[in-house]
């Protein structure tokens, strides 16, 4: 049933992107600390950029996870579910950053994306894949698939550049646990 992969090859690629959502899983080095999965839209979100390095859209949130735990040790993993289909699951587990869009090497990882950056994003999370394993699915239930929510790009558009800059000040700068996560403009 379960087996691994040395590589991701142009077959497990097509799988990957065509998935409309995947999961994120991210946890503090703190043995108290707050394990953190996240469900991510796949618009066009999620890119493939080597056999063995993988990248995602990261829309302003509520909190700043991820990115909190990408800064204190690395750790992600990156789950995929078929929803339709044959089932399926797929876990990318590696060594994470986040590439906030302030950072001189946003614009070229940018690149990567079928999609134009939207006002909402607030970095790209980079993932080296040091592990790619693939698991039956057999308990995931088949769904349909309507249509992703337009409510992000709404709400960030309302904002305005100026206005998620100053959200992240006021909600994203340090984690549910304390640590630092996005850190002021400027």
């Amino acid at each position: 049933m379960g087996r691994t992969h040395e590589a991701i090859d142009p077959r497990l690629t097509a799988w990957l992107t065509s998935q409309p959502v995947f999961f994120v899983a991210t946890a503090p080095l703190a043995g108290d600390g707050h394990v953190n999965c996240s469900p991510k839209g796949n618009r066009g979100e999620f890119a493939v950029i080597g056999q063995d390095r993988v990248a995602y859209i990261d829309q302003t949130g509520s909190g700043t996870e991820t990115i909190a735990h990408l800064q204190e040790n690395a750790r992600i993993v990156v789950m995929f579910c078929a929803f339709t289909g044959p089932p399926r699951i797929v876990r990318l587990h590696g060594r994470g950053r986040a590439v906030l869009v302030d950072d001189p090497d946003f614009q070229e990882l940018a690149l990567s994306f079928p999609r134009p950056m939207t006002v909402g994003v607030r970095a790209v999370i980079e993932v080296e894949v040091t592990r790619i394993a693939d698991s039956c699915g057999y308990g995931v239930p088949l769904m349909d698939f309507a249509g992703h929510r337009p409510n992000m790009e709404e709400w960030s558009n309302r904002k305005g550049t100026d206005g998620i800059r100053a959200y992240w000040v006021d909600k994203n700068g340090t984690s549910i646990d304390g640590l630092a996560g996005v850190p002021p403009p400027g």
